[in-house]
């Protein structure tokens, strides 16, 4: 965990600007992104924070998912694979995935999930730079922006 804290800072400090300033990017969007700004390294060290460390996907979002005949869900491509809490894989499910209306649905089915709050800071600088990625006014775009919208509802007072 925190590894590469001080890389993830650089990326996030070269892309930000541009991001901030794009014309579809909201205004709860900005203010999150601005809070975050210079705190990087911080939000990444404060992972542990979120629960006990296990192994994690560290890419669990729904493009990764299959389910069984039997109900059973398969996590597919395992190139993110690391140890933090588990809380971190509910929570990209959730900021890459998930619509905002479903969220308590998907932690309720999730179970007992430990602080997501903890996490929450480190994954939405991950996407935050995965919107950077999406053209503007896009479809892609627009989910992003309204999932870190939903994400920054979730902070702490930290934050």
């Amino acid at each position: 965990m925190g590894a590469a804290a001080g890389l993830v800072a650089e990326v996030f400090g070269g892309t930000w600007p541009g991001l901030a300033a794009r014309p579809d990017v909201t205004a709860p969007v900005v203010a999150v992104g601005q809070r975050l700004a210079g705190r990087v390294v911080e939000a990444e060290n404060r992972v542990h924070r979120g629960g006990p460390v296990t192994l994690v996907h560290g890419d669990a979002s729904l493009q990764n998912m299959r389910t069984g005949p039997g109900g059973e869900v398969a996590l597919l491509d395992w190139e993110d694979v690391s140890a933090a809490p588990g809380v971190v894989d509910l929570a990209w499910l959730l900021v890459s995935s998930v619509e905002p209306a479903r969220w308590d649905e998907v932690i309720a089915a999730y179970g007992p999930a430990g602080p997501i709050a903890d996490v929450l800071p480190a994954v939405i600088v991950q996407g935050l730079l995965s919107l950077s990625s999406a053209p503007a006014g896009s479809a892609e775009a627009a989910g992003w922006i309204a999932r870190l919208e939903a994400a920054a509802d979730r902070l702490g007072p930290a934050w």
